[in-house]
């Protein structure tokens, strides 16, 4: 309702809430009243004596001995509709001691980064963007790693995906694309081979699989006339 105001302004005070004016706790409910408590991840938050995490092994051309990547996770609001999985701490470990140095600094940091709350999904892309000036290498599936702090940010990414900080990639409809190529593929190898007993060493992807630029797995072959990764669905045509 509009309210005419014939003569000059003199003086004005701010209108308090009801609880405010009669000192009562019982005010009339808002709808941030009724907002639950929902606790967020910074820096306030104390460790609590027991996490819940999960242990990766690295495996690497580059060492004889593997590294143990560690992620421990904080519950917040546990039990509730409102429950989430943050990461808090990282810990890598190795009987190799040729990285000790950098890695004990990169764990504090990225740990660090984590207990600061926010979106720490960046982390992920960052290290995977480091190269090693003598060269990467090929991990178990194909997939390209160009250097070991690259592979950490792999796993980074791949738990962060875990406890769902990171939404899958591919939609429906691009997972139905990927597998009907590959069944379209399987059918002329099955085809090209037939009457020879299945190689040992066969892998997800054919052998004349080349890398994929977008998501560094051996997995893009020619189909259709076009350039396809069999793994991410990334396709010169579109």
């Amino acid at each position: 309702m509009a309210i005419k105001i014939d003569s000059k302004i003199v003086g004005y005070e701010v209108v308090k809430d009801v609880a405010e004016q009669t000192g009562s706790a019982e005010a009339v409910p808002t709808e941030a009243a009724n907002a639950p408590d929902i606790e967020h991840m910074s820096e306030l938050l104390q460790r609590p004596e027991y996490l819940e995490g999960s242990t990766y092994k690295v495996k690497t051309p580059l060492s004889e001995h593997a590294l143990y990547v560690t992620i421990n996770d904080m519950v917040l609001n546990e039990g509730t509709d409102h429950e989430l999985r943050r990461p808090f701490e990282i810990f890598i470990n190795s009987k190799n001691m040729d990285h000790f140095q950098w890695i004990v600094a990169l764990t504090r940091i990225v740990s660090a980064v984590f207990r600061k709350g926010g979106d720490c999904t960046f982390l992920a892309e960052e290290l995977k963007a480091v190269f090693d000036p003598r060269g990467g290498y090929f991990k178990k599936g194909g997939k390209f790693m160009p250097s070991l702090v690259a592979e950490i940010g792999d796993v980074i990414e791949r738990h962060l995906r875990k406890i769902g900080m990171i939404d899958d990639e591919l939609d429906h409809h691009q997972k139905t694309f990927i597998e009907q190529k590959k069944a379209e593929l399987r059918g002329e190898v099955e085809f090209a081979e037939e009457g020879n007993a299945a190689s040992d060493t066969a892998t997800e992807f054919p052998e004349s699989a080349t890398l994929c630029a977008k998501c560094n797995t051996k997995a893009a072959v020619m189909m259709d006339g076009c350039m396809t990764c069999l793994n991410c669905g990334d396709s010169k045509c579109g």
